[in-house]
């Protein structure tokens, strides 16, 4: 990459303030512009395919779709897209989902602007860049047998793309007719897609498909949840 090329960036955050402080870091540091900004996974996947950034700053809870997902969806599009996560969760089981569908960079949120700032240059110029304390948690956990999805085989039960997105949404608590509105689908489709998850997972009620969307990583355990 020239250097005298800004590299952009799309912040994929749903915090304000984080994303506020995060434009002001890049502006300040001179190398970067940020192209674009999403609050939700979902306007990650769209915002990536229309402006192509170089690189793409990965939050992992987003409402809406989980940036595991979103990840997944983007470089199922696009394989060349280059994602690093900056998240506060940092537990083995994330950083491995992250890594199994393909991110080439993951920080902890606590992380200082110097290595975040190198990561996303690095990224940039076609290198990977762990945080030393990622590093050593892949190293110590030998890569296991894992779905597209990022999950242990034994335990992803192959949920489809659309499977996955309607387990989210119900996990957060959205009705059928809203899951259909927000996935341009019909409540007909959501219905069906709903009880393929569960027979898939062998699980047949609301309150234990949450706990499994919270357990996989699916949506954070703080997650407000609306009530059906």
């Amino acid at each position: 990459m020239s250097t005298d090329k800004q590299i952009s960036v799309l912040l994929v955050e749903d915090h304000v303030v984080m994303r506020q402080g995060l434009c002001a870091l890049l502006a300040v540091d001179g190398r970067f512009k940020v192209a674009g900004e999403a609050r939700t996974g979902r306007e990650a996947v769209k915002l990536a395919e229309i402006l192509q950034p170089d690189v793409i700053l990965m939050d992992i809870a987003l409402p809406e779709l989980n940036g595991i997902e979103a990840t997944r969806q983007i470089l199922d599009t696009n394989p060349t897209a280059k994602v690093v996560v900056l998240s506060a969760y940092s537990d083995v089981a994330y950083v491995e989902r992250m890594n199994a569908v393909g991110v080439a960079g993951f920080l902890e949120k606590q992380t200082s602007a110097k290595f975040l700032t190198k990561a996303l240059a690095d990224v940039a110029e076609g290198k990977t860049y762990f945080s030393p304390e990622i590093f050593r948690r892949l190293r110590g956990n030998p890569r296991k047998t894992r779905g597209r999805d990022g999950l242990l085989k034994p335990m992803a039960h192959r949920l489809t793309r659309r499977e996955a997105e309607v387990l989210q949404l119900v996990a957060e608590g959205m009705p059928n007719k809203r899951i259909a509105t927000s996935l341009c689908i019909s409540v007909k489709t959501v219905e069906k897609h709903r009880q393929q998850l569960m027979d898939k997972l062998n699980i047949h009620d609301t309150a234990s498909l949450t706990r499994y969307a919270i357990a996989t990583g699916v949506i954070e355990c703080g997650v407000k949840l609306e009530i059906i």
